[in-house]
């Protein structure tokens, strides 16, 4: 197949993969733009945050603790735990993009989130390469769909007074229930989410702050490595 078919190819199955995700940004990207107004920042603000931060759980934690004073010591620790598991993700995604140019691995580690994580990652443990049209399909159209939807949520603020009226406050549950589930079509092991999610709430009745996140993302590579190194026992 010549090169731009193939780049193509790549770029349209990152589409459709990533498509679901862009669907599921609606409601947060409004939130977020909500909460920014309500905070009193200006709409170039929240956009400035949008763009450079780019993390919506992140973002959540911020404004949702955005008071005057500013107390800034504690969103950065605070947004620093729940981010910790971006090393974790970067981690495993090393060894399937380490062959990429410079520029589209950077772009992506850049603008990594969950979503277009999952999908790079669960297309490389389908033993398909991951090329650049691939990786830059489930990256910028995320990336410049989270600007969009931000802005306009700052725009109509005033229509969302109440997310959880909406249910807008059940879809980051309802997001990352279909991400696990599709990497368990393709894994098909339990032991991870099992050992992450009882890791974490755990975590979450015996320590502070945010720190579950992480902890619960440990306890899950922890199984995981466990459960794989009992496969290659039992293949040796």
């Amino acid at each position: 197949m010549p090169p731009s078919k193939t780049a193509q190819a790549g770029f349209t199955a990152a589409l459709i993969d990533i498509f679901p995700m862009l669907i599921g940004m609606v409601p947060f990207g409004l939130i977020v733009g909500t909460m920014g107004k309500q905070a009193g920042l200006e709409t170039w603000e929240l956009m400035l945050m949008s763009s450079a931060v780019f993390a919506g759980a992140s973002q959540f934690i911020a404004l949702d603790m955005w008071t005057t004073p500013l107390p800034a010591l504690a969103i950065i620790g605070t947004t620093l735990m729940v981010n910790l598991r971006h090393v974790l993700m970067g981690a495993a995604a090393a060894p399937h993009i380490k062959g990429l140019p410079s520029l589209p691995r950077y772009i992506f580690l850049c603008a990594m989130a969950d979503e277009n994580w999952a999908m790079a990652m669960r297309r490389a443990m389908s033993d398909r390469t991951l090329v650049v049209s691939y990786v830059l399909g489930v990256t910028v159209p995320f990336y410049l769909n989270w600007q969009l939807w931000s802005f306009l949520g700052t725009q109509l603020g005033d229509l969302i007074n109440d997310p959880a009226e909406l249910g807008f406050d059940f879809v980051f549950t309802a997001v990352f229930i279909t991400l696990i589930f599709g990497f368990w079509k393709t894994d098909k092991r339990l032991s991870p989410i099992i050992a992450s999610a009882c890791v974490a709430l755990i975590a979450q009745q015996l320590l502070p702050g945010t720190w579950y996140i992480f902890v619960g993302s440990l306890g899950g590579v922890a199984a995981a490595a466990l459960t794989y190194k009992r496969k290659d026992d039992a293949h040796g």
